[in-house]
């Protein structure tokens, strides 16, 4: 006896909610980093509402969470959707969070209702989008896709000197009984629900965003070294002064970069040692981000830029360090469709619109058709503890979810109405 697929908004909003209590900050938002304590709660929870409707959970040696929805042809490749459950040290409720439970509520609506789709659906929470306590981000989906090797990604550490190949030992430890699979396998299709992170939809009154695509991303990390001095003594002709080489390159990257509205330049992190108020600094390490939706423009600034601190580095010595050179991406035309149809279906006001932020759909994208559903969030804010996106429109995304995934699995949209 089958039913009627149909998400369940309470569920989902109540969830998203007590989600945020992994990692709850004292007054609002949350700090679930990578491979934390935090992060291995939300698991427990997250399994434990899968198990529920019997989702199979396993893991990778990247530590990628994945929920399975078993199909009739198991050994066909599987729809997979969701996102991340990381967070910023100041993060909010939805950001990562909403793509991955509606995925498991659209899953979720699914099970419940007795279908059982063509070929398996999985739920995905990828490792490390956020790239707050282990740099770079996006972790999880780099290593699925084999744009990084294990390796580089183990030997990195945060600023408690943790390497993630320790941290991952203990998100592992926690969950021994969970199967681990080989990194990376076939996706029929990749669905990336997430709220918009700018203010495009809430302007125009659109509840649904259609992503054509993400701008491409470059990120740096500068060391300029220098020679430590006495700020009295030392003659200025002689300095070796690595913080005014640091601010003689950010005067010229501002000006020569920024050379036209789209383009988006920041100086995000600046160290500098010995940081003591009567030395001439030694050393600055400095990191930056910059994207552009053209990857011609966006190779041409990277490269203006490294330029740069060649020509404005002497009398100190720099080292140049690129962490990302992720290129603008488009998704598939097919399942953009099939979001505006789902969209005018249940009468959500749709608006295509480019991501002006990064996502693990951009490694998906080359392995298997991909797309984003967006949702508002209120004033456009995110990475924030006010960050907020109304019931409504979390209902609205995993609705429209939900269609795409009866779809691409092999059962017809018209199981997801709710009449």
């Amino acid at each position: 006896m089958t039913g009627v697929a149909s998400i369940s908004p309470v569920r989902l909003w109540s969830r998203l909610m007590e989600l945020g209590r992994d990692g709850a900050l004292p007054e609002k938002g949350v700090n679930r980093q990578a491979l934390s304590a935090e992060e291995i709660l939300a698991w427990r929870r997250m399994i434990g509402w899968g198990a529920e409707v019997g989702l199979r959970p396993f893991t990778d040696p990247a530590g990628n969470l994945f929920l399975t929805l078993d199909g009739k042809f198991p050994h066909l490749s599987p729809v997979v959707a969701g996102s991340h459950a990381d967070s910023q040290p100041t993060g909010g409720l939805f950001d990562g969070a909403f793509g991955t439970l509606a995925a498991l509520e659209a899953v979720t609506a699914i099970a419940e209702a007795g279908l059982v789709p063509e070929r398996p659906i999985m739920v995905v929470a990828w490792m490390n989008e956020e790239g707050s306590r282990f740099a770079p981000g996006m972790m999880g989906s780099e290593l699925f896709a084999g744009r990084r090797t294990m390796e580089e990604v183990l030997a990195v550490k945060d600023a408690a000197g943790i390497s993630v190949a320790e941290a991952l030992a203990d998100v592992h430890a926690a969950f021994p009984n969970i199967e681990r699979r080989p990194l990376g396998f076939p996706v029929h299709a990749y669905i990336e629900p997430h709220i918009e992170q700018a203010d495009v939809l809430e302007r125009t009154g659109a509840v649904i965003g259609v992503v054509s695509g993400i701008q491409g991303k470059k990120t740096y990390e500068i060391v300029i070294t220098g020679r430590e001095a006495h700020a009295g003594t030392e003659p200025m002709e002689r300095r070796q002064d690595a913080l005014q080489a640091f601010a003689r390159m950010a005067v010229h990257m501002q000006r020569d970069t920024v050379i036209d509205d789209v383009v988006k330049f920041t100086i995000g992190r600046v160290e500098v040692a010995p940081n003591a108020p009567s030395v001439v600094p030694s050393r600055a390490v400095f990191r930056i981000d910059l994207r552009h939706p053209d990857n011609a423009v966006l190779d041409r600034l990277g490269l203006r830029l490294e330029t740069i601190v060649a020509e404005q580095a002497h009398p100190c010595g720099f080292q140049i360090r690129r962490l990302v050179d992720a290129p603008s991406n488009t998704f598939d035309e097919k399942l953009q469709a099939a979001i505006r149809r789902s969209a005018a279906r249940h009468g959500y006001p749709a608006l295509d619109l480019l991501s002006a932020a990064g996502h693990d759909a951009r490694q998906m994208a080359p392995l298997a058709p991909s797309a984003m559903i967006f949702i508002p969030c209120r004033g456009g804010l995110s990475h924030h503890p006010d960050e907020w996106a109304e019931p409504e429109h979390v209902a609205a995304g995993a609705t429209v979810l939900l269609d795409l995934l009866l779809e691409q699995a092999g059962l017809s949209p018209k199981h997801g109405d709710a009449s």
